[in-house]
């Protein structure tokens, strides 16, 4: 029963991958690691109760000296089930481990696989990868979309949806908010919060822009964002340029275990992502969206990609064109007077729908443990 997960994203590096795949290897009764080399990894994996062995490159790739260690690795720990924390392209070791006698091979896709799935030559490799696992995996119903056609049929219907869960303790309605709000001088305010890097993609560049007009219908309202990125200086400066400096709050990067109070901070949790570079950056899924919605918190989400999953337009917050900073300003007003019940819906959602545990039980009849 045990798997080998043979993933380069895994903590310390920091992520949503590398979330997602470290929190799945709870769910896993017996497990090993081949990952890479990682800046400060022996102190993290001395606290795992699992094995890791790190390659000595700080990325591995499907050479075949990393193939020779990982059919090695599945010997000496007897194990016949392979996972691939991301499929491509570490999943092109799949019919090497099937030769060698892997039961089960399941390859997890995210989002960088979409883009493989239409680039001449990536979509062929992605190809192999689909026919060599019982399972490709993906995050979101768009995200499956565009990979099925890049694959064979066969590998098509085999693919199952995996996303990530929330940890619905850690994300709950007052789990700091109050905390963060007196330390920041933010006590009474109408108050929005984004929490993600700070790049293009991600929509905060919208967010400022519809800044005006949600001031002008809720006075005093103020922006948090959470996290840092190459984009805070065009951020800062767009700010300036709009008028609104006073009203946008940067908190700079925050360690993932302290995240969970910025986000109850919130009123209103808004991430406008968008899908850049003619479609081949699209937004994934967002589980953020998500763990805002465990928090009990509105959420207005641009319409990118796999993003439509995270939230139930009307019931627990708002899917919107993220291009356009007036339709954006109006949702956002709108929650910031009238939010309604669209928290607690987005609460009990969660807590039905997107656990570990629900996660962790779709992987294990995946691996056939």
């Amino acid at each position: 029963m045990t798997v080998l997960l043979v993933t380069n994203d895994f903590p310390p590096r920091q992520g949503g991958i590398e979330t997602f795949v470290r929190s799945l290897c709870d769910q896993l009764p017996d497990v090993v690691v081949y990952t890479s080399h990682e800046p400060g990894d022996l102190q993290y994996d001395a606290t795992l109760p699992f094995p890791v062995i790190r390659d000595r490159n700080t990325m591995l790739l499907p050479t075949a000296r990393v193939t020779r260690r990982a059919v090695q690795l599945m010997h000496d720990y007897g194990a016949g089930r392979i996972l691939f924390g991301a499929a491509a392209p570490l999943g092109l070791m799949g019919t090497a481990l099937r030769r060698a006698g892997a039961h089960k091979i399941v390859a997890m896709t995210h989002g960088h696989e979409t883009w493989w799935a239409g680039v001449p030559g990536a979509r062929q490799a992605l190809r192999k990868i689909g026919d060599a696992a019982d399972t490709l995996t993906t995050v979101s119903s768009w995200c499956a979309d565009q990979i099925a056609p890049a694959l064979a049929p066969q590998a098509a219907q085999r693919m199952r949806r995996l996303t990530p869960g929330v940890d619905t303790q850690r994300f709950a309605p007052g789990c700091g908010g109050d905390d963060v709000r007196r330390k920041l001088g933010l006590e009474g305010v109408p108050l929005v919060v984004c929490v993600s890097r700070l790049i293009r993609r991600k929509g905060q560049d919208t967010l400022i822009r519809a800044w005006p007009q949600i001031r002008r219908q809720v006075p005093g309202a103020r922006l948090m964002l959470v996290g840092g990125g190459p984009d805070r200086e065009y951020l800062e400066k767009l700010a300036a340029r709009t008028g609104v400096s006073d009203a946008v709050l940067f908190t700079g990067p925050v360690p993932w275990a302290e995240i969970p109070p910025y986000v109850d901070a919130a009123d209103v949790f808004a991430m406008p992502c968008r899908t850049r570079r003619f479609g081949l950056e699209p937004e994934a899924l967002g589980i953020v969206t998500l763990e805002a919605s465990a928090t009990g918190k509105p959420v207005v989400v641009g319409d990118s990609g796999g993003a439509s999953d995270t939230v139930r337009h009307g019931e627990t917050g708002y899917l919107v064109d993220p291009y356009n900073p007036t339709a954006v300003a109006v949702r956002i007003a709108e929650l910031l007077g009238n939010p309604g019940d669209l928290g607690a819906n987005g609460r009990a959602w969660v807590e039905a729908e997107w656990t570990w545990q629900r996660s962790g039980a779709v992987l294990r009849q995946l691996l056939d443990i």
